[in-house]
């Protein structure tokens, strides 16, 4: 690349999607020896962005935060469009891929309340607000209980309705609270075996176009290997699937040395019923993986499942 040229790097203006914006700025400046002024960043609003008064699954899935950058990439505007993983829908459109991703945080999701110590500790008939259906029905599962509401807004408008009394709890990721820096407002972090994060939860993932050589080979440096395998076998569970935001899909993998191991759950809307597969083997084979426990639960899967 010549010393003139320069990479722009494409997100949307929350200050969580701002946040990874920098860091994966941060790292190709650290990675080339190259100045912030060669990889400037175009603040993208997206259709997702706008809507905040509905859950996204009735107005079109995780395509709403993608589809504004796609077209941005599309067209040239920009070099590369930086993404919270969870947010990809499984098809991409045709000229663009996922060039890898940065390295994983943490997984989990972190519960808050300004009461309350637990989801176990809240007592019956406590309002929690979500904006995830696979939160929703993770938190219906444990707790039939509760109240389970819409919650929307970034993570500072989530907090900002929480301290105003609107619900008593939410849950947030860690990885975002992290990478915000308001993880002193976590009350309790939830364990993976109890309550398993959404595909490609905690990672960060740049999407170029396919045919840009240029760009693939500056990004490839600032990559992670075992984060990609993971995600690999994430995305291919929610690719068999359907997984979208009309889906409670949960699915998380890690690597331990070189085999990977993966664990998958879809649940019922309500949480009344679960159904789980459980992978493991080599990370090579991380995408086979993925895709034989979504066929698996795909095959147990009863006719309306997903409607209760």
């Amino acid at each position: 690349m010549a010393d003139t040229s320069t990479l722009v790097i494409g997100t949307r203006g929350s200050p969580l999607a701002l946040a990874q914006a920098h860091e994966t700025q941060a790292r190709l400046a650290a990675s080339h020896g190259w100045t912030p002024e060669r990889l400037p960043l175009s603040i993208i609003k997206t259709t997702g962005d706008a809507i905040q008064d509905r859950p996204l699954s009735e107005a079109g899935g995780k395509g709403l935060f993608t589809k504004e950058l796609d077209i941005a990439l599309l067209d040239g505007s920009i070099d590369l469009a930086v993404h919270s993983a969870k947010d990809l829908p499984t098809a991409l459109p045709e000229g663009i891929v996922i060039a890898g991703y940065l390295p994983r945080e943490d997984v989990r999701d972190a519960f808050i309340s300004r009461r309350y110590k637990s989801l176990r500790d809240l007592p019956q008939g406590a309002v929690v607000g979500s904006a995830s259906l696979r939160r929703q029905a993770e938190i219906r599962r444990l707790r039939p209980d509760l109240q389970v509401t819409l919650l929307r807004g970034n993570v500072q408008t989530r907090l900002a309705k929480l301290d105003r009394g609107e619900v008593d709890a939410t849950l947030l990721a860690m990885a975002g609270l992290r990478r915000l820096g308001l993880t002193d407002h976590v009350t309790a972090v939830l364990d993976v075996e109890d309550f398993l994060p959404a595909v490609g939860q905690g990672a960060i993932a740049i999407a170029t176009r396919a045919d840009d050589d240029r760009v693939r080979q500056a990004v490839e440096t600032i990559l992670d290997a075992p984060t990609g395998h993971a995600l690999a076998a994430e995305r291919a569970f929610l690719t068999v699937l359907d997984g979208s935001c009309r889906t409670p899909i949960a699915g998380h993998a890690r690597l331990d040395g070189g085999a990977l191991e993966f664990r998958g759950l879809v649940l019922r809307p309500d949480g009344s019923e679960t159904l789980e597969a459980v992978r493991r083997g080599d990370a090579s084979d991380a995408a086979a993986l993925g895709r034989e426990a979504g066929l698996e639960l795909r095959s147990r899967m009863p006719a309306g499942f997903l409607n209760a």
